[in-house]
C-alpha cells in the first residue's frame, strides 16, 4: 500500500489553513485540481499553507515526481533550478510570471504554471519525490526518495510516536524538510487535523494559534528548544500539548535537563529523534523513559534499521529499506534509481555500554587548534553545559582561532575564555567572541553556519578594530 492510500484510509482527517481559516476534509482535497496525469516532474515552492499541501497531495496522488522546494528561494535560484529539470507544472504563489510557462486556473483558489511544451524526460518509477538537503543556495542536487522509502519510514516512525485519532498537529516544522515531511505523512495517515501555518515561534500568530486550536504535540531543532527556553515556556503547563519531537542536532545537558524536569512534572513525552534526508526521515530515536538519564543521545534505531560504526573514522553508517536511492543534478539523473539500504551519515558516533548512540559531531565540523583537534559541536555543547544551557555557536575563524558566538550581553568574554582554558586546555589568545543579537538560521530553523562564517569571516579585520560584534 503507498503513502497516498495509507493517508486516504484516515476518514476523519482534516486540514486547516491558520491565516485564512480554510477548512478542508481530505475528501475535499483528493483530486480536486484540474492537472493532467504525466509521468513528469512538478515543482512545489512551499509554504506550508493549505494551498500548497492540496497542490502537493494531488500530484503525489498521480505519475508525478514532485519535488518541495523553499517558497523563499532567490528568484534567480528558481529559474536555474526550472532550465535543469524543467518541471511540467510549478506551484509558486509568490510569482505572477515564469518564461515558458502559463498561469492556469485549476481549481476555485488554486493556480499553476503550466509549462507551454511539455517534453518528456525518461524517469525511474521509483523515483516520487525530491527533496533538497541546502534549502537556501538553491543547489540542483536533490535526494531521490521512493515511496516504498517514504511508507517504511512512516510505519517505523508510527511504532514509537503516540498519533491518536483525535490530534491537532501544527505543520510548523516546513515540510519542503525531511523531517517536517515525515510529521506532516505520519500525521496524515492517523491524526485528526492539520493546522497548515508558515508561523514560527517568534510570531504571536504561533501562540495564539495554539491557544485556539490547541496543539498536540511541538517539534522542532535544538535552536527551536532553546528559544523556548528563554521565553520560560518549561516553566508552565500547556495543557494541550501531549509530547514533543526533536531532531537536527545535540540537546546540551543543561537543556536537556530543564526539559525533563518538565515533562515528568507535567506528564508529558519527549523524543528526542535523529535523521538524515538521505534516509527519507528518520533513523533512531531515544525512548521518553530514557530521556531523564539519557538525554545527550539518539537512543536506538528504527523498526528495521540497525547502526554500525566504522572502526577507523568513527563514522555512523546506517542500513534500513528508507535509505534513498541517490542524488540528482538535473533532469538526466532522474533515469536512474540506487537501490541499497546502506547509508554514510557523515556523523561521528559512538556506541555505551547498554547500547545507546551518541553523536559526536559532523566529520565535516572540525578544526585543528595549535595541533589539537576540535570537534565544534563537542565544544558547543560545552559550553552550553557549562554556562546555563544558553545558545553557543562555534565555528573556525580564518583556520586559526576558535569563534563563539552567543546572545547574552552581559557575558564576559572572561568567562568564556575561562571554561575553554580549563576544559580544553586553550590559551585566551586563540578564542574570538562575539554578541549576536540575532542569529542568522536556515529556513528549516537550524543555526546558518555558513552564513555566520562568511559573515565573520569577511568582516574580521572590522571586529577586531571595533573590539565587538553586534548582528
Amino acid at each position: 500500500m503507498g503513502l497516498y492510500d495509507l493517508i486516504q484510509k484516515n476518514k476523519k482527517l482534516n486540514f486547516i489553513d491558520a491565516k485564512t481559516k480554510v477548512v478542508k476534509t481530505f475528501s475535499d482535497i483528493h483530486e480536486s485540481l484540474d492537472i493532467e496525469d504525466l509521468r513528469a516532474v512538478v515543482f512545489i515552492y512551499n509554504d506550508n499553507q493549505l494551498p500548497a499541501i492540496e497542490s502537493f497531495l494531488n500530484f503525489y496522488n498521480k505519475k508525478y515526481t514532485v519535488a518541495l522546494l523553499n517558497s523563499g528561494l532567490h528568484p534567480e535560484f528558481k529559474q536555474n533550478l526550472e532550465n535543469e529539470y524543467k518541471p511540467a507544472y510549478i506551484f509558486d504563489p509568490a510569482r505572477t510570471d515564469v518564461e515558458d510557462y502559463d498561469l492556469k486556473q485549476v481549481s476555485k483558489d488554486i493556480s499553476l504554471f503550466k509549462r507551454k511544451e511539455i517534453r518528456l524526460y525518461p524517469i525511474h518509477g521509483d523515483i516520487k519525490l525530491l527533496m533538497s538537503t541546502s534549502g537556501t543556495t538553491g543547489s540542483p542536487k536533490f535526494v531521490k526518495i521512493s515511496d516504498h522509502n517514504l511508507v517504511q519510514n512512516a510505519l517505523s516512525i508510527m511504532e514509537y510516536m503516540p498519533i491518536t485519532e483525535h490530534d491537532v498537529v501544527p505543520l510548523n516544522v516546513p515540510i519542503n524538510f525531511v523531517y517536517g515531511f515525515s510529521i506532516f505523512t505520519t500525521n496524515c495517515i492517523k491524526a485528526k487535523t492539520i493546522v497548515c501555518t508558515d508561523r514560527d515561534v517568534l510570531q504571536k500568530e504561533f501562540w495564539s494559534d495554539l491557544t485556539e486550536y490547541g496543539f498536540s504535540t511541538l517539534s522542532g531543532v535544538p535552536y527551536f528548544y532553546e528559544l523556548l527556553h528563554r521565553f520560560g515556556f518549561f516553566k508552565k503547563d500547556t495543557p494541550s500539548v501531549r509530547y514533543f519531537t526533536h531532531t537536527g542536532g545535540m540537546l546540551n545537558q543543561e537543556l536537556a535537563n530543564v526539559i525533563s524536569n518538565y515533562t515528568h512534572l507535567y506528564d508529558k513525552q519527549f523524543f528526542a529523534q535523529y535523521g538524515q534526508t538521505e534516509a527519507s526521515g528518520r533513523m533512531a530515536f531515544l525512548p521518553p523513559k530514557d530521556f531523564q538519564t539519557k538525554g545527550t543521545s539518539i537512543g536506538f534505531p528504527v523498526k528495521n534499521g540497525r547502526f554500525e560504526i566504522d572502526e577507523n573514522t568513527g563514522e555512523l553508517i546506517y542500513f534500513g529499506p528508507n535509505v534513498s536511492g541517490g542524488y540528482a543534478n538535473n533532469i538526466f539523473d532522474l533515469q536512474d534509481y540506487n537501490h541499497t539500504d546502506k547509508l554514510y551519515t557523515g556523523d561521528l558516533a559512538e556506541k555505551d555500554e547498554l547500547g545507546y548512540y551518541h553523536i559526536k559531531g559532523r566529520i565535516k565540523r572540525i578544526m585543528k587548534l595549535f595541533g589539537m583537534r576540535l570537534n565544534l559541536d563537542e565544544v558547543e555543547v560545552l559550553l552550553k553545559n557549562q554556562l546555563g544551557g544558553q545558545t553557543f555557536i562555534c565555528i573556525s575563524v580564518q583556520d586559526k582561532y576558535l569563534g563563539v558566538i552567543h546572545q547574552d550581553e552581559s557575558l564576559l568574554r572572561e568567562t568564556i575564555t575561562q571554561v575553554t582554558k580549563e576544559k580544553l586546555g586553550l590559551h585566551a589568545s586563540s578564542i574570538k567572541n562575539y554578541y549576536f543579537d540575532q542569529v542568522p538560521l536556515t529556513v528549516n530553523g537550524k543555526v546558518d553556519y555558513p552564513a555566520i562564517n562568511k559573515y565573520i569571516n569577511e568582516n574580521e579585520n572590522s571586529f577586531a578594530a571595533a573590539k565587538t560584534v553586534v548582528g
